[in-house]
């Protein structure tokens, strides 16, 4: 009966968190701006009553106001070939990944001049590493992510 137990709350037991079990913002960091880029914080918070994990790179999407998607492109902000930290979440706790991306600097194709680059997004949609679905949270400050949504993304740590 103890190896039982022992096997039901090993960490090989914690099954990937899904997006229903979990709720999601991305929030600016203050002191961030430099060097024409802001760092906005994807936090994950395990909004269940059990134990699972997240590892890796999330997959965000960019929403309006309205729900429409947005131009968005990902790229990680690690070296090739690192291993993903498993971040075990308990109810309650979060995980983090750090975004980088410029607000207010167009890219190519991009308006040059009067306005925004892109429209403003005020939401994300996000998929949570390996889990599965994906849920929406949102983004506080409303946004601009110029360079048609490039965002520099760290993989998911504890936090």
């Amino acid at each position: 009966m103890l190896a039982l137990v022992a096997a039901l709350t090993s960490p090989a037991a914690v099954q990937p968190c899904t997006a229903s079990q979990l709720s999601g913002s991305f929030t600016f960091v203050p002191g961030s701006p430099g060097a024409g880029s802001v760092s906005y914080l994807l936090r994950l918070r395990n909004r269940s009553s059990k134990t699972c994990f997240v590892s890796g790179l999330a997959q965000l999407r960019l929403l309006s106001k309205t729900g429409r998607p947005l131009p968005t492109k990902v790229a990680p902000a690690f070296r090739p070939g690192l291993t993903a930290v498993r971040v075990v979440l308990r109810p309650g706790r979060s995980a983090k990944a750090e975004a980088r991306f410029s607000p207010d600097i167009p890219g190519p194709g991009e308006p040059q001049t009067r306005g925004p680059c892109e429209p403003k997004a005020h939401k994300v949609r996000v998929a949570p590493p390996p889990g599965g679905g994906t849920l929406v949270g949102p983004v506080m400050p409303p946004t601009s992510v110029c360079e048609h949504g490039t965002i520099s993304l760290k993989a998911l740590s504890p936090g």
